[in-house]
């Protein structure tokens, strides 16, 4: 029997007895304690549909990584050509082919003359670890062997690799697993709702501060390189306050510490932008790019590499020779043709444009049903990239009670109103929105429309007492 003509039932059976899944409570999972799993058949646009046949709105683009909707044809058959003419070849030690050189060169197009070279992976995670060793590897040549340690940010997210597991500042990703801590360390997350009534400019000059901080206290001549999201993104998706990338990119000049940008979630026009550090005057020396890439059709990353980093591999070659760093899969054809698909895609339907207009929508409409309501907090947004954050109602701001799991039940209830969701986001209580950058100002209003219904139920299930935090 082939897996389409399995019941739901039988889907969920063999689910629940076979695959290990990412962030899930695994034996409550294994022992069917948590809801039936969400099994989607098909998508089409901004929805997808289940194995029992219903249609929902997608929210959320997959993990934000379908931009350009679902049912592409020009990718498909992008994909299905590549795969017909030559499915696999390396790019060890010199061989190449077609699909990387075009996408390796509209990649440098689009990110100016600043970036020098591209190599590729499969994953964000995979891409920022990449970015590690470049640093090492950079600062080592250079003559810097103790500008080692990495700076990151809390409430960043970053990967679920050894290395980048570690420089995630979500401590719901670390929980049981060991992490490196002799590189890694922290700094202030840009939240200006939980910055204590700080005005923008002055968080901004706060969390440089923070950042200059740590940097002496660490000992600048120990500290290689910083690594951050445009905004944040699976912490909240908070827009980081005016001010901020310019302060923060001052410190890091005067420390020689190279600025490592992960645009995994703000890439490919999520924010409005090709890339979120054109949105925010950002001049990094290192990027990382993933799924928008492809918009999730096929598992690619890559990581942009800036000039300094491209002359110490100059210099590195000549006194180690090979460089010893790669994937089998690295430039996977398939994941190429893909990405040069979707590219081209998001450049002749004006995606960029639409998710500036359609967001400024999107984000107005939400302001307008959530802004004052019991138990919002804050409403914010880029793109469309959106988050309605929930707290406890009266006085001081604080969150609500963690075992209430208030923003998940809004968000099971969303999927009663066929909204998706994919998950609420793992700081607070905080929904975010991140639908495929294809939406309408029509699909946009729909969208908070069915949000705030599940909100509205949520809400009433609440006593007086949960609602001001005193019990949960």
């Amino acid at each position: 029997m082939t897996t389409s003509e399995q019941t739901p039932s039988m889907l969920e059976l063999m689910d629940r007895r076979s695959v290990l899944h990412p962030f899930t409570h695994v034996s409550d999972y294994a022992a069917g304690q948590t809801p039936a799993p969400f099994i989607v058949r098909s998508g089409s646009g901004i929805r997808v549909r289940d194995a029992a046949g219903r249609e929902l709105i997608d929210g959320f683009s997959g993990l934000y990584c379908v931009n350009v909707g679902y049912g592409q044809e020009r990718i498909v058959s992008a994909m299905t050509e590549q795969a017909r003419q030559m499915p696999f070849f390396h790019v060890f030690a010199g061989a190449t082919h077609e699909p990387a050189i075009e996408l390796a060169e509209k990649l440098l197009q689009i990110s100016g003359p600043s970036m020098k070279r591209v190599f590729f992976g499969l994953s964000g995670s995979d891409a920022n670890e990449t970015q590690v060793k470049l640093v090492w590897y950079t600062n080592n040549v250079r003559g810097f062997p103790k500008k080692k340690k990495i700076i990151a940010r809390r409430r960043g997210y970053h990967g679920a690799t050894i290395m980048t597991g570690s420089l995630t500042g979500l401590p719901a990703y670390h929980q049981g697993f060991d992490l490196v801590t002799d590189v890694v360390r922290h700094t202030t997350a840009p939240d200006g709702f939980w910055s204590g009534g700080l005005g923008p400019e002055a968080f901004a000059r706060k969390c440089a501060d923070d950042l200059e901080k740590l940097i002496l206290l660490e000992g600048p001549e120990t500290v290689g390189g910083f690594i951050a999201e445009p905004m944040i993104g699976a912490g909240g998706a908070v827009p980081p306050p005016a001010g901020y990338w310019a302060a923060m990119q001052e410190v890091l000049k005067r420390y020689d510490i190279l600025l490592m940008i992960d645009e995994v979630v703000t890439g490919f026009g999520r924010v409005g932008y090709m890339l979120g550090s054109e949105r925010w005057g950002i001049q990094p020396d290192l990027v990382t790019l993933a799924k928008g890439l492809t918009s999730g059709y096929a598992p690619l990353s890559a990581v942009l590499v800036g000039e300094k980093v491209w002359d110490a591999l100059q210099l590195g070659a000549a006194k180690h020779g090979m460089f010893g760093h790669g994937f089998t899969y690295t430039a996977h054809p398939l994941g190429a043709a893909a990405a040069s698909a979707n590219i081209e895609i998001i450049e002749s339907d004006n995606l960029c444009e639409n998710a500036r207009t359609v967001g400024e929508a999107l984000l107005a409409s939400l302001k307008r049903r959530f802004e004052g309501e019991p138990l919002v907090g804050d409403v914010r947004g880029e793109g469309l990239f959106c988050a309605v954050e929930f707290i406890a109602e009266g006085t001081p701001q604080r969150h609500l009670p963690s075992s209430l799991k208030f923003a998940a039940r809004v968000s099971a209830l969303a999927r009663d109103q066929q909204l998706l969701l994919s998950r609420t986001m793992p700081f607070g209580d905080i929904i975010g929105l991140a639908p495929p950058l294809t939406l309408s100002k029509a699909d946009a209003e729909e969208i908070v429309d069915r949000l705030y219904k599940a909100y509205r139920t949520a809400l009433d299930e609440l006593t007086p007492a949960q609602r001001s935090g005193e019990i949960a």
